[in-house]
């Protein structure tokens, strides 16, 4: 990993370096929470923190729009998510923006950061960006849409369909495939016939790669490129970045059903979050001490967020058909 070319400065550098570690120790935390029955469920970032947060360097906050999917913490965070909003979804209180505590947690969804809300079944959330690149091409805004997905969600048609659409009219979205090697319980062989998920942009005559997720700056320089491109009307992107999901599915997941402990600790050796740190370290940019600065940091948000979102009201029955609308 090179950073000297990297078109990023050593401040942005360790910007991105703290929003991977805030990810993580947020997702650990939440791991925690579920465990000792305080929050119902979890869908984990961890092993995908590079690939989050080096596309989401990539765009510009305010301006553009991002559709994430339900375990892209690493996104919804750097994007200006506070923690504390993180964790009312994930206790689904009242104060939630993303739902009001309705949703399911990992169901983001943000007005004022321009991110669209998600839904349980997956790659709705394709179409939607692209309807909303659609829109930002016909105001003749300097804006992209961004949507990310997992590998198995690519086989689904709203994926294909949001493509083909996007390609058709020149649109400003990004496909993010996030390969993290496994679907639910299905392993990325069983999933495709391809060699890589980006292979897929042929059909659609769109500019398609594959990138190192574990490499946040190689992840930002393609978004970059592809925003770019976006911006010069030569329509979508497909990225596919590789990587590796650490945890099981979510917390209700057993992984060992269908991947072996020696598999998972051989890939922790490549962890995104791991090996940046220390190149960071032997380029001279992150010290000790700055590391030690962050990790006391994050600890005091994660612990204020957790006491205020475990302490905070759950929404009033009197709001149960708010949203609900009937003929």
């Amino acid at each position: 990993m090179t950073l000297k070319d990297s078109g990023l400065s050593n401040d942005q550098l360790l910007d991105m370096f703290y929003y991977m570690l805030l990810s993580r120790r947020s997702d650990e935390r939440m791991w925690l929470l579920n465990r000792s029955g305080k929050i119902p469920f979890v869908v984990s970032c961890q092993g995908q923190e590079a690939m989050q947060v080096g596309s989401s360097f990539a765009l510009h906050k305010g301006v553009d729009y991002t559709a994430p999917y339900y375990r892209d913490v690493g996104v919804v965070l750097t994007m200006g998510m506070t923690v504390k909003e993180l964790f009312l979804q994930a206790f689904a209180k009242a104060e939630d923006p993303n739902s009001g505590g309705r949703q399911m947690p990992g169901h983001f969804g943000h007005r004022r950061l321009n991110m669209l809300s998600g839904s349980s079944p997956v790659t709705t959330q394709v179409p939607h960006a692209v309807g909303i690149a659609l829109a930002l091409k016909m105001k003749q805004e300097e804006a992209v849409s961004f949507v990310t997905l997992g590998e198995g969600s690519s086989n689904q048609g709203d994926f294909h369909e949001g493509l083909n659409f996007a390609s058709v009219h020149d649109l400003p979205v990004i496909v993010m495939v996030e390969n993290n090697q496994y679907a639910i319980s299905c392993g990325i062989e069983q999933q495709v016939n391809c060699k890589h998920i980006s292979d897929r942009a042929i059909g659609y005559g769109i500019h398609g790669e594959t990138v190192d997720g574990n490499d946040p700056v190689a992840v930002y320089q393609a978004i970059s490129n592809a925003r770019k491109r976006a911006l010069a009307g030569m329509g979508p992107t497909l990225i596919e970045a590789v990587a590796y999901r650490l945890t099981p599915h979510s917390s209700d997941d057993n992984d060992l059903t269908y991947r072996t402990k020696e598999e998972v600790d051989l890939a922790k050796e490549k962890d995104g979050l791991i090996i940046f740190k220390r190149t960071l370290k032997d380029q001279g940019i992150l010290t000790a001490d700055i590391e030690q600065a962050y990790e006391a940091k994050i600890k005091a948000l994660i612990d204020e967020a957790t006491t205020y979102a475990d302490e905070a009201p759950y929404a009033d029955v009197s709001t149960l058909f708010d949203g609900v609308y009937h003929q």
